[in-house]
């Protein structure tokens, strides 16, 4: 919950956040995964495990969002261009907004992502880098600090190889729907201002 406060001030709506919190159940299947393979107990070092990878998966899926939403901004700004052009010639009332297309948006995110897999890659192996030797670590106090790691090495493959498949898609997909609203919107309003 905290998390996704955080998130709502951020991006200052409800769509981004909740796309970002996908992430999370994203990095809860490998640490289940993992805990499972090492036959762990639920604990409280295995819950704060947990929560470290909550913060982590948010911070990935915050990475890939950010990056599509500057690839979106990149092409509304080419086509307000375009758009500019078309009034100074004259070809144009004036009155269109720029609104992407579904093709647009989902090149967006496609380059948006691609555009970030290098630094998502590079959090999550210097992550897993960092808990591999505690993970392998046989000495004093191994047995508490396993099960803070376990979650931590299992949910960042999957919350990295997730984040940069599945919620982009996810997120393409939103955005369209969301595209498409407005457009809905928009042309239930014209007739009835052309009315009065």
């Amino acid at each position: 919950l905290t998390i996704f406060l955080l998130l709502y001030l951020h991006f200052r709506n409800l769509l981004e956040p909740l796309i970002v919190m996908l992430s999370i159940p994203f990095g809860l299947i490998g640490g289940v995964w993992l805990i499972y393979w090492y036959e762990f107990n639920l604990s409280v070092a295995v819950a704060v495990g947990f929560i470290a990878l909550a913060g982590v998966g948010a911070e990935i899926g915050v990475l890939v969002l950010t990056f599509i939403d500057h690839e979106l901004e990149r092409i509304r700004r080419s086509k307000r261009g375009e758009l500019e052009t078309q009034l100074s010639q004259g070809d144009d009332d004036g009155t269109q907004d720029v609104v992407l297309t579904d093709q647009e948006i989902m090149q967006a995110v496609f380059a948006g992502t691609s555009e970030r897999v290098r630094a998502v890659a590079m959090t999550s192996t210097s992550t897993v880098a960092g808990l591999i030797p505690i993970m392998l670590s046989q000495g004093t106090g191994s047995e508490v600090t396993q099960r803070i790691a376990a979650p931590m090495v299992g949910g960042m493959v999957t919350v990295t190889v997730l984040s940069l498949l599945v919620l982009p898609v996810i997120y393409g997909l939103a955005l369209q729907a969301a595209t498409r609203l407005r457009k809905s919107d928009t042309s239930v309003m014209q007739p009835a201002e052309r009315v009065s």
